[in-house]
């Protein structure tokens, strides 16, 4: 569907204004009830140029390719077949069922649905910080590119981009034609329930899937299906599941013992699949350990392998053991020395800090920037702390030392809801593409988040001074 001005010739802040009245009343959660939205609205999408979008095209099929070559190597590893240290990393810390599940036949082979790198836009180029395979934010992306859509203007992926693509994704997953899909919300994961309940809704109008949201309660099992009951009494049976709760937080699930049986007994497809080593950040480290280099390029291809190294920054587990006098920690250096110890890097001052500490996943502080700490914003004592911190919590909850890269200052407009004037500032940007997997070794791309977060913020995110918004081709763009 091409897009159709419900209100064209605007000025820059009629349009912001048209923008922020056009986004669904309780889509997000706000905390002055006054307002509509928590974040600053642009007067048009973050603009990107046609080179970059072909790149983001190229990144998500590198990505899929990533995460097939991830579970291969896990795989590999548990049996035997591959380096131990593999599946040791990624099952650290997990209880026995999580591993257990991770492992059986039926879910050995499967791999996300639904994958969301955070692109950091640097004066090199892109970073990638992270992977989500349970990501936030489809509904609200969704939701931007229709409201540009009435100003008349076309985002990445198009109007229906995120639900065209969710519903593709789910008729793939589960080889229905015309799938019905529960998108199942735990109470921890409880605030996105307004956007995907627009994401629902989105998906039923393109008539390529039924989609309900719902919380766990709402599953009935049976011996010969799954179902859902809905509002109104009725039961509908279920061709998947979309599993829109955190493995951490399974045990809280109610039922989830029964949609994890149905999804064995291949009753209804589940995705993501239960497999929290595909959810570690962790997994970039691996990546760039040089002892696994020659495996990982015989998964993905020289070019894949190639390209995925300048993406994926550096990254190091903060593995407490001690290594013996005449080994170091590969490519870390302290003050010019290969590092031994961890806690060499405590010496370091702030303008040498150039990293990043945080949870490697399996955690409630492993999304959302909640564990994140940005080692050059604290002091020694502090940087010392969270080093230690990090080191104590191995055993149960791994963390991981990323190379943090520091993003381009870009300029960016947004309507001053206050004044009621266009301003400027400057910002830096981080880029979440929405891909879709709707074939065996191929992604959709739905649409393009661009949060840009003031230039003097260290850590990018849906903050009330940030702009958030789609994205849009445009021959100028970044």
């Amino acid at each position: 569907m091409s897009c159709t001005a419900s209100a064209p010739n605007l000025t820059a802040r009629e349009q912001a204004q048209f923008i922020h009245d056009s986004l669904p009343d309780g889509l997000f959660k706000i905390e002055d009830e006054h307002e509509r939205i928590p974040w600053r609205v642009s007067p048009e999408p973050f603009a990107l140029s046609p080179k970059t979008v072909a790149e983001l095209e190229r990144i998500g099929n590198d990505l899929l390719a990533f995460y097939r070559a991830l579970n291969s190597l896990y795989n590999r590893s548990a049996r035997g077949t591959a380096p131990a240290f593999v599946a040791e990393y990624l099952d650290r810390g997990k209880p026995e069922h999580i591993v257990r599940l991770a492992r059986q036949n039926r879910f050995k082979q499967e791999l996300p649905g639904v994958i969301r790198p955070d692109l950091l836009l640097t004066d090199t180029g892109y970073t990638a910080s992270e992977l989500d395979s349970v990501p936030g934010g489809m509904g609200f992306v969704g939701a931007l590119a229709q409201a540009y859509c009435k100003a008349g203007i076309e985002s990445i992926g198009g109007v229906e981009g995120i639900a065209h693509g969710f519903a593709r994704m789910i008729a793939h997953a589960s080889g229905a034609a015309r799938p019905t899909v529960a998108i199942v919300v735990s109470e921890e994961s409880a605030d996105y329930v307004p956007e995907l309940t627009w994401l629902a809704q989105a998906v039923n109008a393109t008539g390529e899937a039924i989609a309900h949201v719902c919380a766990p309660e709402a599953i009935i099992f049976t011996e010969d299906a799954l179902f859902v009951r809905l509002d109104d009494g009725r039961e509908d049976k279920l061709d998947a599941l979309y599993r829109n709760f955190e493995l951490f937080d399974l045990l809280n699930v109610p039922k989830h013992e029964l949609m994890l049986y149905a999804a064995r007994h291949n009753r209804v497809k589940m995705t993501p699949p239960p497999k929290a080593a595909l959810e570690e950040k962790l997994a970039f480290a691996l990546f760039h350990h040089p002892a696994l280099a020659s495996l990982w390029q015989a998964e993905l291809g020289k070019e894949t392998f190639t390209r995925l190294r300048a993406l994926f920054p550096q990254t190091w587990v903060l593995d407490p053991r001690p290594l013996p006098p005449q080994a170091f920690i590969h490519d870390l250096h302290a003050n010019g020395t290969p590092v031994q110890d961890w806690r060499a890097l405590i010496d370091l001052g702030k303008s040498e800090r150039d990293y990043v500490v945080k949870p490697s996943g399996f955690s409630a502080l492993a999304w959302g920037s909640r564990g994140v700490k940005i080692a050059n914003d604290l002091t020694k004592e502090a940087w010392a702390a969270a080093l230690d911190e990090a080191l104590a919590s191995f055993e149960r909850t791994p963390y991981i030392l990323q190379r943090f890269h520091k993003g381009k200052r870009i300029r960016m407009p947004y309507l001053d809801r206050t004044e009621g004037e266009i301003r400027m500032f400057d910002g830096r940007v981080r880029l979440c593409p929405y891909y879709f997997v709707t074939g065996d070794t191929s992604v959709t791309l739905g649409g393009v988040l661009a949060t840009i977060a003031p230039a003097d913020k260290r850590l990018i995110h849906g903050m009330t001074d940030a702009v958030m918004t789609s994205s849009f081709v445009k021959e100028n763009g970044y």
